[in-house]
């Protein structure tokens, strides 16, 4: 019977312990937690705001920031606590869209997570933004966000450099979402913009917010213990001269023509100048796309959207010349001082191919063979040297294959070879007469000014071979020094005596010879004339150049479609950009140019009139 007794007294005691605990947990929530638990209880849910971080800056060379940010006001509508249709009627009336649209809006939200912040207006102006922020008490569910949006100080085309930004697609979501990214987000589509998107995104923060009943904001969740900053993207810093890419743009302009421009430094690979023509305005990418003016710019017929730089191939004409006389200098299959006799036809077969319209230069060795561009003197000069080794040398310059850039979307075009030719034509289906076009870089040889850029660089520097590219390196959040890229080079197995022979005729160009338009006040300018043959038209003018010729800081091509002779057309727009590039732009101003003039006096400007 004790024992009875003493069991019922210890369970007694355990009951009035638990008892005690819970009343004097009820007694401190009441009296010391009122107020925190108040508001709780005032709240209905819990909301994660994602705070978006800056993008990225990029700088030129000189310090000057060429891609910035502002803000951009978004509308975001939770689609789980927004479903009245009378509310709905009246942000759609706020927003000047209608019921249907907002309706198509919120409900792609509903596909990812309904409980997910989706935007439903973007870009919106401050007076719409204001009449929002004074009806939002009546909107449960609806926030106005901060964002960023690309901002362009300078009036600077440059878009098939720096690119744009679109929404993520479906596709890139389900690749990209364990980076945090999210269906309302925005990623770099063209340009450094996508090819550096991991380095100009930076990182989201996160906000808690209490949400109540009506949708308003009841203050921070922990007073924002779990709340964590977003950290910026990190800035680029490009090899690119803002000013030499503006001047570039303007001399393409003035000829009225499509066409491109490329400016190497020779002496590291960095791009100085990319400018295609046409191009387009980002700005009209930039926060919302007006549909209209995209429409424009997709269903022009020129193709404003491609990047003639690095997408479209031509064939080279004389500048290749440059590379088969390198070719047979190194392999000893000519001497500098040996002459072929040009009479203006060379004869192969039954063939017969006129050098200059028939016109012959007489003797002619391989500095006289440059300046004046003579054709027969490659005709002759292939065979000597072999169909193989020039395949050889045209691999080893980076021809046939993509520079790699850090631009998406480059294209190059097959370097003939004769594993190429037996492919396309059969074996012992093709001839020696193909090689003869190929000696003055026509027939099925094509180049984009890009690798020709490259590869006059090349020439400049006496050998070394470096791979294209515009930015130099970033700069880390919350970090001074910058973090340096490393891109490939590659020592070319060439005799500097080679170069230099080569080098030297190119002067030879520019001070006497078909490039004379491209000649600079105190600089000593180097460069090649080529006019390609094309079907479909005009011939296309090209010029390459580098300078100064003791030091080369710049090389250069200009190609104008349908323009006609590269010494007319194209040297002089080369010889402006040197000029301001080495002598500074206080020497240079972006004028008529005398375009129009040159390529009409072209008997006066370019003595070998034919320079194909």
């Amino acid at each position: 019977m004790d024992k009875i007794r003493q069991r019922a007294f210890n369970v007694s005691l355990v009951v009035i312990a638990v008892f005690a605990v819970l009343f004097s947990r009820l007694i401190y929530l009441q009296i010391f937690e009122y107020k925190e638990l108040g508001s709780i209880s005032d709240a209905n849910s819990l909301r994660r705001v994602w705070v978006q971080p800056p993008r990225g800056r990029m700088i030129d060379r000189n310090d000057t920031v060429i891609v910035d940010n502002q803000p951009l006001y978004s509308v975001k509508v939770v689609p789980a606590e927004f479903t009245d249709s009378l509310k709905k009627n009246m942000l759609a009336g706020l927003l000047d869209i209608t019921f249907e649209e907002l309706s198509e809006r919120i409900q792609k939200g509903f596909k990812y997570n309904r409980f997910a912040p989706v935007a439903v207006g973007r870009d919106i102006e401050p007076q719409e933004m204001m009449r929002l922020s004074e009806n939002l008490w009546q909107l449960p569910g609806v926030m106005i966000e901060v964002e960023n949006k690309r901002k362009y100080p300078l009036e600077l085309g440059a878009s098939h450099i720096l690119g744009y930004l679109n929404f993520i697609s479906k596709n890139q979501l389900e690749e990209m979402s364990q980076k945090g990214y999210t269906p309302d987000d925005k990623t770099g589509s063209k340009g450094l913009e996508k090819k550096y998107e991991d380095y100009l995104r930076g990182e989201k923060g996160t906000r808690f917010e209490l949400v109540n009943s009506i949708g308003k904001s009841a203050g921070k969740f922990e007073n924002g213990a779990r709340d964590r900053p977003f950290i910026k993207g990190n800035d680029l810093y490009l090899t690119l001269d803002a000013g030499l890419q503006k001047l570039a743009e303007d001399l393409l302009k003035e000829t009225g023509k499509s066409g491109a421009v490329v400016a190497i430094d020779p002496r590291n690979g960095g791009i100085l100048a990319m400018a295609s023509q046409p191009d387009y305005d980002l700005e009209i990418l930039n926060g919302t796309t007006d549909s209209k003016k995209w429409l424009e710019i997709v269903r022009n017929p020129d193709k404003p959207l491609f990047n003639r730089a690095t997408q479209a191939s031509y064939p080279p004409g004389s500048v290749y010349k440059l590379l088969l006389a390198i070719a047979a200098l190194e392999e000893r299959a000519i001497t500098p001082e040996k002459t072929i006799y040009c009479s203006g036809v060379f004869r192969l077969g039954r063939g017969r191919f006129l050098c200059h319209g028939g016109q012959g230069h007489g003797p002619v060795n391989l500095e006289r063979s440059i300046i004046e561009s003579c054709n027969t003197y490659y005709y002759n000069l292939i065979f000597d040297l072999g169909f193989e080794k020039w395949t050889e040398y045209g691999r080893m310059f980076g021809f046939g294959k993509t520079s790699g850039i850090d631009l998406p979307g480059e294209r190059s075009s097959p370097l003939p070879s004769v594993d190429y030719y037996d492919k396309r034509y059969g074996k012992g289906k093709w001839t020696r007469g193909y090689l003869v076009s190929l000696a003055i870089g026509q027939g099925e040889l094509n180049t984009t000014p890009l690798q020709l850029a490259a590869f006059t660089a090349t020439i400049a520097n006496k050998g070394t071979w470096y791979q294209p590219h515009f930015v130099k390196g970033y700069l880390p959040d919350e970090s001074d020094t910058i973090e340096t890229l490393d891109f490939r080079k590659n020592k070319l197995p060439i005799s500097e005596k080679t170069f230099e022979t080569v080098r030297k005729a190119m002067l030879g160009v520019v001070e006497r010879g078909t490039g004379r338009l491209a000649a600079v006040k105190n600089v000593k300018v180097a460069g090649k004339t080529g006019t390609a043959q094309n079907p479909h038209g005009e011939d296309h003018a090209w010029f390459v150049a580098f300078a100064p010729f003791e030091e080369p800081s710049i090389a250069i091509t200009v190609l104008v479609e349908n323009a006609g002779y590269g010494g007319s057309v194209s040297a002089p727009i080369a010889g402006k950009l040197i000029n301001y590039y080495v002598n500074g732009p206080d020497t240079t101003a972006v004028d008529s140019l005398s375009l129009t003039a040159g390529h009409m006096d072209s008997s006066v400007n370019e003595p070998q009139r034919n320079d194909l």
